[in-house]
């Protein structure tokens, strides 16, 4: 399978995304990750109703007028009744169905909170070493404190609204500290001078701790107007060497969470249910029950090792 991604299969390619969005792809992605680290990934997040989807669709479209090769993970809520995503950002780019030069993936949250679906980042992994120059992800709507596509993307564009309470926002901490560019779309509505104005005083009150002042841009996706101004506001954030440093805060963060995901495979849910009993009860505390279990994965570990 790894020589057929490489070789650019497209159904290879979407068994693996199965697989990986199962959480079933690790010796996959072990073999993949020496061919990872070329491609460049554009984050795209926003409030509801912003206009991502149609956004990241003309991002799309401009890169392929490029000869750019390109995936769009679109991260879409979770079905209450399928458990699967909402395909309305697939919907969106029914323009690219036919293009081989474009893999659409849409993953379902599945409940994880942040804007992104749990296995996010292991799916821009497979995509970047299949061969994609760039990679998008769009999350889901999120809200003030959902920031995770920072800790994803090399980077990170926030599409904003005219009158649509963005001007509140830009007083606010959380996403709005998290743009490379902003992205201000329908700014043919009336309010879009005001919010750019509110933004731009934003920048003179706080500084970013690697000096970056976020590019300012504004567009009117659903005329595919901007879309080239945006796309090099993104390059331009790219050309300063900062998105590299961000990897490495990125990978310390990321290798945090695959040990923390790793651990807590090794026990039994019910482990945990009979715990929390013991803890209502009063038959034990938690604090003894954390340290009973971090010796047995100790014991376990050392166990696995005298085995090799």
């Amino acid at each position: 399978m790894i020589d057929r991604i490489l070789r650019g299969d497209a159904r290879a390619l979407a068994r693996a995304a199965t697989l990986v969005e199962n959480r079933q792809a690790a010796p996959l992605l072990k073999g993949l990750f020496p061919h990872s680290g070329k491609a460049l990934v554009i984050g795209i997040t926003g409030a509801p109703g912003a206009g991502k989807s149609t956004f990241a669709n003309q991002l799309a479209a401009t890169l392929r007028k490029e000869g750019k090769r390109i995936a769009i993970i679109a991260v879409d809520p979770t079905s209450p009744y399928s458990g699967g995503a909402v395909l309305g950002d697939r919907i969106r780019m029914l323009q690219h169905h036919s293009d081989p030069g474009v893999f659409i993936r849409s993953m379902a949250t599945r409940g994880h909170l942040g804007g992104l679906a749990p296995a996010a980042a292991d799916m821009t992994l497979l995509f970047d070493a299949a061969g994609c120059d760039v990679v998008i992800v769009e999350t889901v709507g999120v809200g003030q404190d959902e920031v995770e596509i920072a800790r994803l993307a090399d980077v990170t564009l926030v599409v904003l609204t005219p009158n649509n309470g963005d001007d509140v926002q830009t007083l606010k901490a959380g996403i709005m500290e998290i743009a490379d560019v902003f992205i201000l779309n329908k700014s043919d509505l009336a309010g879009a001078d005001k919010l750019e104005r509110e933004l731009k005083a934003s920048f003179t009150l706080s500084h970013r701790p690697d000096g970056w002042t976020p590019l300012v841009v504004r567009t009117v996706a659903a005329e595919a107007k901007g879309i080239d101004e945006a796309l090099a506001a993104a390059r331009e954030y790219q050309a300063t060497g900062l998105s590299q440093q961000r990897r490495a805060g990125i990978w310390t963060i990321r290798l945090r969470e695959m040990l923390r995901e790793r651990l807590l495979e090794r026990y039994d849910p019910a482990l945990f249910e009979r715990a929390a009993q013991a803890v209502i009860e009063h038959n034990n505390d938690p604090y003894t029950i954390i340290e009973e279990l971090l010796l047995s994965n100790k014991e376990v570990l050392e166990t696995n090792q005298q085995a090799r």
